[in-house]
């Protein structure tokens, strides 16, 4: 028998399924297509069809190799931007299948708590139970702990974490104000001189203006096409200081 490996799922498999399918279509679709005289000027639908189902597709393997790798190199980086001491208290909202919550492996005698409300749309199989199977694969019991929590109310008291991560998870929220209400339960529950790191491919700019609003310092970084797709930016968060 094989031994188990982990799995961290499929990001937004009913866009990367979407996308196929239009691709393919447009693909059969190009084959039946004439060329279209609007006065003196001639479209040819069938290369423009053609082009865009190849847009498509290309979109749907990018996606596809995002969640395969890209997204474990994204997480290196993120993690990277923390000075780690070994002792931290850390938050990952919208863990999905913990790839943030369990790459902090870094903390010796400190723990790092996984959120999610476990959307199956925002990741393939997302689900508790399977994201305990990856902290078992993985090695971390000890230092991680998983709960259901909205991120728009979470549960834990003012100040309870030294770090908060999150990747790709608040535009899933969908209105502008539920968005600006997990902005401000991230800085409620950061201790002073806390940072958080929030990972997006949109809203960013409302992000940081939610951040700023609760007080803290925040600012984004240029989108990265090279590791990323869709290319993301870091939100990089500072709690001010108890005075």
């Amino acid at each position: 028998m094989h031994p188990a490996k982990t799995d961290y799922g499929i990001d937004a498999p009913g866009v990367i399924r979407n996308l196929f399918v239009i691709g393919v279509a447009l693909f059969v679709l190009a084959r039946f297509l004439p060329v279209v005289t609007l006065g003196s000027i001639s479209f040819v639908l069938r290369p423009m069809a053609m082009w865009t189902g190849a847009a498509c597709l290309l979109e749907g393997v990018a996606m596809i190799f995002y969640a395969k790798v890209g997204k474990f190199r994204h997480r290196d980086r993120m993690l990277g931007r923390v000075n780690w001491t070994g002792n931290e208290i850390v938050l990952d909202v919208g863990t999905g299948r913990g790839l943030l919550m369990i790459g902090a492996k870094r903390l010796s005698t400190g723990k790092a708590i996984g959120i999610d409300i476990w959307s199956k749309g925002d990741l393939s199989g997302n689900s508790r139970d399977k994201t305990l199977r990856n902290v078992e694969l993985e090695g971390v019991s000890g230092r991680v702990e998983v709960k259901s929590d909205d991120a728009t109310a979470m549960q834990f008291p003012d100040a309870s974490f030294d770090v908060v991560l999150s990747n790709l998870c608040l535009h899933n929220i969908p209105s502008r104000e539920g968005r600006d209400r997990a902005c401000r339960e991230i800085i409620r529950v950061l201790k002073p001189g806390g940072m958080a790191f929030i990972a997006d491919f949109k809203n960013t700019a409302n992000y940081v203006a939610a951040f700023q609003s609760a007080g803290a310092k925040a600012s984004r970084s240029r989108l990265d096409f090279l590791h990323t797709f869709p290319p993301l930016r870091i939100v990089e968060v500072v709690k001010a200081s108890a005075s």
